[in-house]
């Protein structure tokens, strides 16, 4: 897993079938990558659900949120439609799992994402990163930590 200080590997990955989202284009604001195992699963619902409700509090923050798993774009439409998500959900669909890779945090055991957490700054560097045990929700505090050191300086 990457950690503190290492470059944030770029990446494009969709967002809908027609959108795709570039981690370079947010260079200038800090980013939460939050990395899921599935779509559907009740500890994924619930965190991603907190996320949406925390929303303001990373706006203030000048941060974007992106859920990542490896979920097709079609069940992450349903999944955000269902969930009333306001932040993308992007598909690490195919070549399944690239970018799960690249951040350390794939699972190749059951062929999906690890729970990880990462905020990287606005120059494109690594803050924070957090890898939690598959069924806890690691909630927002540490992003919110982060995210607040960040700030200070």
């Amino acid at each position: 897993m990457l950690e503190k200080g290492a470059t944030a590997p770029d990446f494009e990955l969709n967002a809908t079938p027609d959108q795709k989202i570039k981690l370079k284009d947010f260079k200038g604001k800090n980013v939460i990558l939050a990395f899921y195992p599935a779509d559907w699963s009740p500890v994924c619902s619930d965190q991603m659900a907190l996320y949406n409700e925390m929303l303001k509090y990373f706006g203030k923050y000048d941060a974007q949120i992106f859920g990542i798993s490896v979920d097709s774009v079609w069940c992450h439409l349903a999944f955000e439609q269902d969930r009333k998500l306001h932040f993308p959900l992007l598909a690490d669909f195919e070549p399944k799992g690239k970018v799960s890779k690249a951040y350390g945090v794939y699972n190749d055991e059951v062929g999906e994402s690890k729970r990880a957490l990462f905020v990287i700054d606005k120059e494109g560097k690594i803050a924070w990163s957090y890898l939690s045990p598959t069924a806890v929700n690691p909630g927002a505090d540490g992003i919110l930590d982060a995210l607040e050191e960040l700030s200070k300086k």
